[in-house]
């Protein structure tokens, strides 16, 4: 019996996957398979938030309207509160809560993952519940994947190019020898989902506080009353302090006086607190190569300083699939016909990616932290800078140095 074949193969239906599918058929490729482990609905640990770019390209894939109808909260700017105590409240741009203008929600991603991936699957062929194991390989090409259905059946499937968007634990990106991040461009998170947070407004929280340091803990606004709380920290931190996530997430909650009395009253769902790992972008991941190519968490996308990684997996999808369909027209997908996709990607995050790492570090220092956000609490340009990230739906194009940030603060 002959092995399935296609063009593309995209191994993971997360938003990078079911972007870059989206986007080959926009590109005129027709014979596309994407492949996921999971049957969809299916739940992804991650803060939920869906930023302004995420906004821009669902617009541009024509499915903005279809989150609508799933349940989902806008947010209209973000609240930031440094180690010491002072809290800024810095609106996005364009927001206006009177008319319901929001430049961002937050939806699960058990629904909102599914809202793209129903999408795509009006477009291209799906297969669920197929495992990849491994690559096929064929002078120095991959040339497929290997697998198993959910019933252990092995299975193998031939293509030209295959995708690699099945996340930070991604089996492509292991495969061709790109599985390994460095501890201090990876974070390590958790996520518990709690009903009954007071004090919501209507913004995305990051809190700078002591017991985290450097790393933050985050409070994002859900539908119906609850409420995505977590918080992230360097892995190369979390292991030098040998931390216990879950138990520094619950002592912040019960002893912070920020927090304590907001959660008095509140409860968490019954999946309690979730750990996941989070691969930055301040780590310029080999994305492509001979046969194959990377996006979303597979590439290590995930913003430094917010943790936000949908906008650019979106983002990725859209790049790849543009040259993959220029490299399936020249019948030519080595590693040199995708050069120009990696170089397209970064030349549109790189900027924002470099201004987010200079942040990151800088979070690293309480005395400077509490300096910014103290000076940021009276400069309506520092709250621009920063707010203006998380809320414009197309990447910074500029960057903004420590010492750009220094004399904006200072000006």
């Amino acid at each position: 019996m002959a092995r399935p074949s296609y063009d593309v193969v995209i191994v993971g239906g997360g938003p990078s996957g079911s972007s870059t599918a989206m986007f080959l058929k926009k590109n005129g490729v027709n014979n596309v398979l994407l492949i996921d482990k999971a049957r969809f609905p299916r739940d992804k640990i991650c803060g939920d938030a869906f930023s302004g770019k995420s906004v821009g390209i669902a617009k541009e894939l024509g499915i903005l309207k279809d989150f609508g109808k799933v349940p989902n909260e806008g947010v209209y700017g973000v609240i930031f509160s440094s180690p010491k105590g002072t809290i800024i409240d810095i609106p996005f741009p364009g927001s206006e809560r009177k008319t319901q203008t929001k430049p961002g929600f937050v939806v699960k991603r058990i629904n909102g993952d599914n809202v793209i991936f129903q999408n795509a699957k009006k477009m291209v062929d799906t297969l669920e519940d197929f495992t990849v194991t491994d690559l096929i390989l064929e002078n120095d090409f991959v040339a497929g994947v290997k697998g198993k259905t959910k019933d252990g059946k092995e299975a193998e499937i031939r293509a030209k190019i295959v995708v690699g968007a099945d996340g930070t634990s991604s089996v492509v990106a292991q495969k061709v020898g790109q599985g390994i991040l460095p501890p201090e461009h990876q974070v390590i998170a958790t996520r518990g989902y709690y009903k009954g947070v007071t004090g919501m407004t209507g913004n995305i929280e990051l809190h700078f506080v002591n017991e985290i340091m450097p790393g933050y803990f985050w409070i994002f606004p859900l539908d119906n009353g609850w409420a995505n709380v977590g918080l992230g920290v360097l892995t190369s931190e979390k292991q030098k302090r040998k931390l216990d996530l879950k138990k520094t997430q619950e002592e912040i909650i019960a002893n912070n006086a920020l927090f304590k009395e907001r959660f008095k009253d509140a409860k968490i769902d019954e999946q309690g607190i979730k750990i996941w790992t989070l691969p930055l972008a301040s780590h310029h991941r080999k994305n492509h190569g001979n046969g194959w190519v990377l996006v979303g968490d597979a590439a290590s996308l995930i913003d430094p300083f917010s943790g936000e990684g949908v906008g650019n997996a979106l983002t990725s999808g859209k790049f790849a699939a543009k040259h993959i369909a220029e490299a399936l027209k020249k019948g030519d997908v080595s590693e040199k016909s995708f050069d120009i996709y990696d170089k397209e990607l970064w030349d549109t995050i790189g900027p924002e990616i470099k201004t987010s790492y200079n942040l990151q570090k800088l979070g690293t220092k309480k005395w400077l932290l509490n300096f910014v956000i103290d000076k940021a609490a009276k400069k309506p340009k520092v709250r621009a800078a920063i707010s203006g990230m998380l809320a414009n739906e197309e990447a910074k194009k500029e960057t903004i140095s420590p010492l750009g940030l220094l004399k904006l603060i200072l000006t």
